[in-house]
């Protein structure tokens, strides 16, 4: 059974104008994304900004999403790292405070041959009980989970069965999902590609645009599901300039730029990320006023 189907958010982690993290704040998100239908929540992933967070704050993200959460919809935590001993310690620590699955994402900076991310993937899920969902990111981490890696973790690795699909290379999901032959869950890591990959066998999709849509996003999959393919096609396309000007710079550049409009946060942010140029925070103001936003 997947460990969840519909449009998971890979939520923010809000900051303080001291920079520590805001955790209640945190909860207030948690709050708006529960309300507002979406099917999952992901912490602590790219989106997150978990590669600035230290470990006791990743954890504690961590900890806060779990206990607030308190049940009404699953939890992926994202614990992955490039030291295989660091993905380990967190996915345990991640177990212990109730998420519902781990996102795993490549090694990065190091990188791995696919034999190295075999073994890496494997030890980390051998050392935890709880479903794992891949995240494949090549652009970001300089690694790509070839489709014979992952249908082979899939198949021979219980607990090991999602993958994030986020290297946009549609001929490369299809590969993998005729490979996998319904051994791995699919979700989709790009927000302007949900239909393309549930077309394929998806089962939804981790985004960056339910932080500021979560509704609409969701209602792209279930409306997919239920037969309504105009209908998903329609919001789908709907949001296409909104998610051009929400990846114009960097994520979560834009996206915390978005929730600081709409009043969901300050927009504050950790070097090495800085402030969105004003061109771009122009165009994505236009895109969000354009599709409907109201701030």
């Amino acid at each position: 059974m997947a460990i969840f189907t519909g449009a998971a958010v890979a939520l923010i982690t809000p900051f303080k104008e001291d920079l520590s993290v805001d955790y209640e704040q945190l909860k207030k998100l948690i709050d708006f994304q529960i309300e507002n239908k979406t099917d999952c929540i992901v912490i602590c992933g790219t989106t997150g900004e978990a590669s600035t967070l230290t470990h006791e704050e990743h954890l504690e993200c961590i900890r806060v999403c779990c206990e607030h959460v308190a049940g009404r919809i699953p939890v992926v935590a994202g614990t992955g790292s490039n030291c295989t001993e660091t993905a380990i310690y967190l996915s345990k620590e991640a177990e212990k405070y109730g998420a519902d699955g781990l996102l795993l994402v490549t090694p990065y900076y190091n990188k791995a041959t696919q034999k190295g991310l075999i073994k890496h993937f494997t030890d980390i899920a051998n050392s935890v009980s709880l479903p794992i969902i891949l995240y494949n990111v090549p652009s970001r981490t300089g690694t790509n989970i070839l489709p014979e890696t992952a249908v082979y973790l899939a198949k021979n690795v219980p607990n090991i069965v999602g993958i994030k699909e986020a290297s946009g290379n549609i001929s490369q999901v299809a590969k993998l999902m005729s490979l996998a032959d319904g051994c791995i869950d699919l979700y989709s890591g790009n927000d302007d590609q949900i239909i393309p990959l549930l077309s394929l066998g998806g089962k939804g999709v981790i985004s960056v645009t339910s932080n500021i849509i979560p509704e609409d996003t969701h209602n792209v999959v279930k409306k997919y599901f239920d037969g309504d393919i105009e209908g998903a096609r329609d919001l789908q396309l709907k949001a296409i300039d909104l998610c051009g000007a929400l990846f114009c710079e960097v994520n979560p550049i834009p996206v915390k730029k978005a929730t600081e409009l709409m009043g969901l946060s300050n927009g504050v942010m950790r070097m090495p990320l800085t402030e969105m140029e004003p061109q771009n925070a122009e165009r994505l103001e236009k895109a969000m006023r354009e599709y409907g936003i109201e701030f």
